[in-house]
This record gives C-alpha cells, structure tokens and sequence, in this order.
C-alpha cells in the first residue's frame, strides 16, 4: 500500500481493529463506493468474502455504506476470489467486493474491488473512491435507501461454471488430495472434483473463524505433503485462503509451483494451438520457465510482482496465459482473472491428454536456485541510482555470464531493500547473494549517516 492512496497492488489490507481495516473505514468505504457508482445511476453490488471471523463484521459495515448510498446489495457469503469476480458479472452488477485477505493469518482482513468485468477496477475509480472517502457520509432519504439480498445458490452457478469449461474432462482413476486451507474453497473444490471422478480426500475443510491458512494451504504445504504419502495419492492440490492461488504436490511429495503450472498450461496450450502470443510472468518468475518457454518459441513478458500487473501486460499483449510463482494463474480464455481452481483443472487436464504425472509433465522446465536476502535498511529510493550499489550489481551480473539474474527492489510495506539472485550454481548464487547484500547495506547505511552529519 502506497502513501498516496489506501489501495496496494491488491486492494486494501490491514490487521483488524488497526487503520486502514476499521468499522468506521469499511461503513465510509462502502459509502464512497456507493457514491461512485450512483453518479451513473441506480446500481447493485455483489459482496463476497472468505471465512475469517472478522468476515462478517466488516460485511455488515460494507452493507450498511452501500445501501445508504442507495446501492443495491447482494450477499454472496463464503466463496471464493474468483467466484465473486464470475457472479459480478453473472448478476450484471456494477461491482463485485472481496472481504479476503487471501494468503494471509486470520487477524488481517482486506477488501479488493472487480469491476462489471469481472476485472480488478481502474486506477481512475480508485481516484474517485478516495475522493468521496474524504467527504462526510451523507445517508439517502428512506425512499432511496438500497437493499440487501441474500443469493442461496452461488456455489452451484459457480460449480456449473467451472464444470462448463471442461465439458470432457473426467479424474476418474486419480486420487488427489486437496487442501482448501480451511477457506472459501471449503464447500465447492472437493465437490467439484467428486463430481469430475476424481477419488478425493479433503484436508483444510473445517474453518472456524480462526484456522485459515494456518498449518495448512498452498503457504504451508506440510500437511498436504504428509496426506499425500499416508493416502498414497497420485497428486496433491493446494489453495490459499481466497482461492485464487494453487500450488500442487506430486506423488513424492515434490512441490510444483507457480512458475511450473505455468509452464505446463503452456506447454500444453502450444502443442494444442490454444495459446494465444506468448506468456506473462514478474520479475520474481523463475529464469527456468524464461529459459524453457524460449526453448518452445514461446515469447516471455515480465512485469511488476502482483497479478493485477500480470493482467495488464496480458490484455496490453493480447495474450492469454500468466502468472506468478507464488500460484496465481491467469487463464484468460477460461477466466478474467487467476483462478486456483481452474488453474489445477487445466493442469490435471494436460496431464490426462498426455498420460503423463505433473512430475514428467514439467521435466522441461529447470528451475533455477534462487537466493532471496531482505536487507533491514530505510532506502527512500531506487538502489539502483546509488553507483557503488549499480556497480556492485554489474559484478555480480558479469559472474553469472548470461545464465542468471539480479533483482534489487525496495518493499512498499517494509523498511527493506529485497536482493535477490538466480542461477545455476547454487553455491554461487547463495554466495552472490549474500556478498550483494552486505554491499547493499554497508552503501546505504553509509549514505543515512551521511545525511544525518
């Protein structure tokens, strides 16, 4: 979250009880929202959320602000990210909220806005909502006040969704485990892969308020790999908290993750004419998928870390087909946004069509060692533009002649400078690494005591 506005690369974020996720916020939030949307005349919008305790609270303000705005509200209870993205258009809303905070312990909350589309909402109705957030509520008369309706078969609109696209699909003979994170997965992906054939032993399926992502999830994937050997499974499928994210285990306990669910939609969609242009990836894509993409004649884009920038490179590019390595998937002939539930049903299917175990299916793609150092240092700009740190980055890109990468960037949520090298060698990387982080250090400390003389 940056200092000139309330929304990150992923909406709104913030431990309950602390600013910015308040009552008081999420009850003004929901007004200016409103607000915004009334300029075009009467709306209705669609809300979401995931099974955090605080869910429900933070649902009522957002309720309350939208109908006082005169805004029509539709409360789709627990369910996935991208299933809320799919109803907004569904129900031909204005607008679709998440009350998620994804990957995240159960004490953070966030909110995260889609557009009629289905799509993540511009920067220009973010500039619209932060101006209405500075103006004082001001309640309709009860004559214009919107209402609020509770819509009881959302998991089946989503379920036949996702069932449509994957017509001639059929798990039967797999065994899989699937780990739901105790979230809004919970109570539609076991469902959906019984009914596609699979045999399914479900782990994550008992949240109370309290356990998302906790001990379990596509962010701990301990418990997965431990069920997947007890129940001696042919692959494990993890999601996070929200669902939009998929990591899978294969049958050795071997995680496979974004960056190689990449891969094999990719893999698969070449050999099937189905991907359109080429690939999108951040500049925290492993250089093994780069390298393995170009070995098929696949063209390979980086953009900023956050997959609303990977959605913006693909619509810029025209093409299909992205991601990230922390599991977000991106299929846009199948969905407007990452979903981790067809992302693992696009894999599974690629695996089916060619007989082969997700373990043989991304033999192809080598994932390089990559060493990620966060240096606790207060940097106020680019490293980069400091040219002892520019130099000292050029030494280290001159080691790994061609066949690696470096990457310095500062957090936007902590006082750190993030180094990161990739490479072959996993020693030299690792030495690298921690050599370009001492540099990064000793140069900026200098430079802060410097100042303060």
């Amino acid at each position: 979250m940056n200092q000139k506005s309330h929304f990150g690369t992923d909406g709104i974020r913030g431990t309950v009880g602390e600013a910015p996720i308040t009552v008081d916020f999420v009850l003004k939030l929901g007004w200016a929202v409103g607000r915004v949307l009334a300029q075009a005349g009467h709306a209705k919008v669609v809300i979401g959320k995931d099974t955090r305790v605080s869910g429900y609270m933070l649902e009522a303000a957002l309720e309350a602000g939208l109908t006082a705005a005169g805004i029509d509200v539709y409360l789709l209870g627990p369910i996935p990210t991208p299933a809320i993205a799919f109803l907004t258009r569904e129900l031909e809303a204005q607008a679709g909220v998440v009350i998620s905070a994804s990957h995240n312990p159960y004490p953070d909350n966030g909110i995260k806005l889609f557009s009629p589309l289905g799509e993540k909402i511009s920067e220009e109705f973010e500039q619209e909502i932060e101006r209405h957030l500075a103006l004082p509520i001001v309640t309709l008369n009860a004559k214009m006040l919107g209402k609020a309706y509770r819509v009881d078969d959302v998991q089946e609109r989503y379920r036949d969704f996702c069932l449509s696209l994957f017509k001639n699909l059929s798990l039967k003979g797999l065994k899989i485990v699937l780990d739901c994170a105790n979230g809004a997965t919970y109570h539609i992906a076991p469902d959906l892969f019984k009914q596609l054939g699979a045999e399914v032993v479900a782990i994550g399926v008992s949240p109370n308020g309290r356990n998302i992502n906790e001990g379990c999830g596509s962010t701990d994937l301990t418990l997965l790999k431990q069920t997947v050997a007890e129940a001696q499974a042919d692959l494990g499928i993890a999601f996070d908290g929200d669902g939009d994210r998929v990591l899978l285990v294969d049958a050795e306990g071997q995680t496979i993750d974004g960056d190689q669910l990449v891969y094999a939609l990719a893999k698969y969609g070449h050999a099937k004419n189905t991907l359109k242009g080429g690939v999108v990836g951040t500049l925290m894509s492993n250089l093994g998928l780069e390298f393995a993409l170009k070995e098929m004649g696949i063209p390979f884009e980086r953009t900023a870390v956050g997959d609303k920038y990977v959605h913006a490179k693909l619509e810029e590019m025209g093409w299909t087909l992205g991601g990230e390595s922390s599991g977000h998937v991106i299929q846009m002939r199948r969905h407007s946004t990452g979903d981790g539930i067809l992302g693992a049903l696009g894999v599974l299917e690629a695996l089916i069509d060619s007989k082969a175990t997700i373990a043989d299916y991304v033999k192809g793609m080598t994932c390089f060692p990559q060493v990620m150092i966060n240096v606790a240092v207060l940097c106020t700009q680019d490293p980069m533009l400091n040219p002892q740190i520019a130099q000292a980055v050029a030494d280290v890109e001159a080691k790994l002649a061609g066949r690696g990468r470096v990457l310095l960037r500062r957090s936007g949520t902590e006082p750190v400078v993030r180094v990161m090298v990739e490479g072959e060698d996993a020693a030299l990387v690792q030495s690298l690494a921690e050599g370009l982080a001492t540099t990064v250090k000793e140069v900026l400390v200098s430079d802060q005591q410097h100042c303060m003389l």
